[in-house]
């Protein structure tokens, strides 16, 4: 399936390795494709990166029809670029799609238009582990009216950017906030969906927690009694006798690099379990020591260990501060099948 190119004529200087962050630079160009009932998808093209126009009505900007994925393109050891598990991000953008009553590209449409612009623009892929280009694909709703119902047109766009680090702490262990207070999600809300509204729904709790020194929010449920998820990841409680991570009940996320994890421990041999876990449960083997490690999992920050736990009342150091060793080993297996160093025998990563 071949896309139209339009060249950008001034190409963007490439960042260095040390200056990346996440989402700081985008590259020279980017994918876009049109929706309305009538036609379908059509007028898809890779374009240089530039504003786009919108109705001041659309409803993305009303009613916040807005959906997006987090993915990555990695340079491996042999110089081949590769894109992780994106048929993944894929069946999870259509079933956020279904809840947000949005229409989605095809799973052929969707790979395929990733790969194409990945193509165009792999020399932003950076050639150095622990570095990748990270890929936004974005659904939103651009019909212009005034009335709460699904838009009729849509627009599909991807853009790139190459990152290092989602936390300034890279690698290391991380502090994270048990938030009390603010709810992220409820039983029949949008939890499970990467709608653009759960993040403005997070972005208070984050600045709060920051400001008292933690890099990011533990969600709990809305009886403040059970586990859900960080703001931006997964998260896994490794305890003496088993590996628990909360199981996913139509309130948290589901993962691609959870979902990865999982499949991981088990190879490993480790007695992975998805259940509720209870804060309760948490503090008490704290307490007793059974707690040994806390990591969380995502796209953006692949494997973060976490080095303390705290909030209003409480506040706990897991592993001495430092990185666990189950952490440790899913990190470098992980990363070793992206970056090309480990075989994958999972079928994982797909040539661009």
């Amino acid at each position: 399936m071949s896309v139209p190119v339009r060249r950008s004529a001034k190409p963007k200087p490439k960042p260095s390795y040390e200056s990346l962050g996440f989402g700081k630079f985008f590259s020279d160009h980017m994918l876009i494709a049109y929706y309305s009932e009538s036609k379908g998808w059509h007028g898809v093209e890779i374009k240089p990166y530039e504003p786009f126009s919108l109705d001041p009505a659309a409803s993305v900007l009303h009613y916040g029809q807005a959906l997006f994925e987090g993915m990555k393109a990695f340079r491996q050891e042999s110089g081949k670029c590769v894109v992780f598990r994106p048929e993944f991000n894929w069946q999870r953008m259509v079933e956020g799609a279904k809840r947000l009553c949005m229409p989605m590209p095809s799973e052929t449409q969707f790979v395929s238009w990733i790969k194409e612009v990945v193509r165009v623009d792999q020399d932003w892929v950076p050639n150095k582990k622990g570095a990748s280009l990270y890929i936004r694909p974005t659904l939103i709703g651009t019909e212009g009216f005034l009335g709460v119902r699904p838009a009729n047109e849509y627009i599909f766009f991807v853009i790139l950017s190459p990152v290092g680090s989602y936390y300034s702490e890279g690698l290391a262990p991380l502090k994270i906030w048990i938030e009390e207070d603010f709810l992220r999600a409820a039983p029949g809300g949008l939890g499970a969906t990467k709608a653009a509204a759960n993040y403005a729904n997070s972005l208070r709790a984050a600045f709060e927690a920051k400001q008292k020194g933690y890099s990011q929010v533990l969600w709990l449920d809305v009886e403040r009694k059970y586990v859900e998820e960080v703001g931006t990841m997964n998260v896994f409680f490794v305890f003496d006798d088993e590996i628990a991570t909360p199981k996913l009940d139509g309130t948290i996320l589901a993962g691609g690099v959870r979902d990865s994890v999982i499949t991981l421990l088990k190879s490993m041999n480790k007695k992975i379990v998805e259940r509720k876990v209870t804060i309760q449960e948490i503090k008490d083997a704290a307490l007793n020591g059974t707690l040994k490690e806390v990591f969380g999992t995502g796209t953006a920050a692949v494997i973060s260990p976490v080095g303390e736990l705290g909030s209003k009342n409480w506040k706990t150091t897991v592993q001495d501060g430092k990185t666990g060793p189950v952490a440790k080993a899913l990190y470098d297996t992980l990363t070793g099948i992206q970056y090309g160093q480990l075989p994958d025998k999972f079928g994982w990563v797909q040539s661009v």
